[in-house]
């Protein structure tokens, strides 16, 4: 006799990819766009990390959620970071003085994300790129909340959340730590560790699929590592301004 269910896989239609699109390079692409100075040339540093861990974010969590594929979602938001540090270059973005600590921050964010993509895929065949969708919407609002009104929402919320983690870890890389606390891989070091966590900890989860027991490994993960971000956090910034007046000074901004 014929099994009644049938096996689900992901769906590759256009919504999903168009959204993925949107969020992932549209959107910050027309942010840099809105926020570019050409009289200040360290405006864009100012939002450089909330803009491409939105991106990334985007891109790398929907895509693989739609496609069913990790792989898939790495690889997109690498090129969409890729292209979104170009496109800022374009507008006035000053040359990366540490693009290989960038790079690698893009890289820890991108594989995180997108292993919460793949477990969406998993969990919710069909309809996990509108999860993903609705995961991206809402920690993006917050982080646009935390950039444009400092000090609206507590300290304990944005630690939860991965997206602030890989805005913290990119905005860190964007250039060199403050003088006396090393490199900005060093000093973005609880934030990324705590992507890699996760991203270990989702993909466990993914790999003993449908078993469920591993999700109170993964949720006991994320509020561990949400708690080391939350006690040990990246050191304050100077403003971009003042980074790029005085030389030896990282251009990070506060």
């Amino acid at each position: 006799m014929k099994s009644l269910s049938r096996p689900q896989t992901p769906v590759r239609t256009l919504p999903a990819w168009t959204c993925a699109a949107l969020a992932g390079f549209v959107a910050p692409a027309l942010a840099m766009l809105m926020l570019a100075d050409p009289a200040r040339p360290a405006s864009l540093i100012s939002v450089g990390g909330p803009i491409l861990a939105i991106g990334l974010m985007g891109v790398a969590m929907i895509a693989a959620a739609a496609a069913g594929r990790m792989w898939i979602g790495v690889a997109l938001a690498l090129l969409t970071g890729f292209g979104l540090i170009l496109w800022a270059r374009t507008l006035g973005l000053p040359p990366l003085p540490h693009p290989f600590a960038t790079g690698f921050a893009v890289v820890i964010a991108s594989i995180s994300f997108a292993a919460r993509g793949a477990l969406f895929a998993k969990s919710a065949s069909d309809k996990g790129w509108l999860i993903a969708v609705f995961v991206v919407a809402g920690e993006a609002a917050i982080l646009f909340t935390a950039a444009a009104v400092p000090d609206a929402l507590p300290d304990w919320l944005l630690a939860l959340l991965p997206a602030q983690w890989a805005s913290t870890a990119i905005q860190t890389e964007l250039t060199f730590a403050v003088p006396g606390t090393g490199t900005g891989t060093y000093a973005a070091t609880s934030a990324l560790f705590a992507l890699a966590g996760t991203a270990a900890a989702t993909l466990l989860v993914v790999r003993l699929w449908p078993r469920r027991w591993p999700y109170l490994i993964m949720f006991t993960a994320w509020l561990a590592l949400s708690a080391l971000v939350w006690h040990r956090p990246a050191p304050p910034m100077p403003s971009a301004e003042l980074a790029f007046a005085v030389p030896g000074v990282c251009r990070i901004s506060g």
